[in-house]
């Protein structure tokens, strides 16, 4: 069984950044497709960003131009870089791995399947 570990996340202003790492254990990182989702208090949890297992990389039209998502093979890690922050950022953000395509909507965030592994998840907080 695949496990995920996030780290990074905190509090900024709006405008601030932060950086968010997934550590991935327990099975070759190389076979997992990885992305970062996020969940709002009284809302559904939606992607953000991620890479599949041939680099083909998704990232929400919500937060194009502001983040960044990319993987370093050699440390088995996923790593989403926030810039530019608004308060509609505040979210608790959850890693994921799936040995199939993440499939999900980029222009809602709408996961279309269960994946198959989620980290505990990591608090983002921006205040205005």
């Amino acid at each position: 069984q695949v496990q995920l570990t996030e780290s990074g996340g905190g509090s900024v202003q709006a405008g601030g950044s932060l950086t968010l790492s997934c550590t991935i254990s327990g099975y070759t990182y190389r076979r997992y497709s990885m992305g970062w989702f996020r969940q709002a208090p009284g809302k559904q949890r939606e992607g953000v960003a991620s890479i599949d297992l041939d680099g083909h990389t998704t990232v929400a039209d919500s937060v194009k131009g502001r983040f960044t998502v990319f993987r370093n093979n050699a440390k088995d890690t996923l790593t989403l870089q926030a810039n530019n922050l608004t308060p509609e950022d505040t979210a608790t953000y959850y890693c994921a791995a799936d040995p199939r395509p993440m499939n999900w909507e980029p222009s809602t965030g709408r996961m279309m399947r269960i994946l198959d592994a989620w980290g505990q998840g990591t608090l983002v907080t921006v205040s205005s």
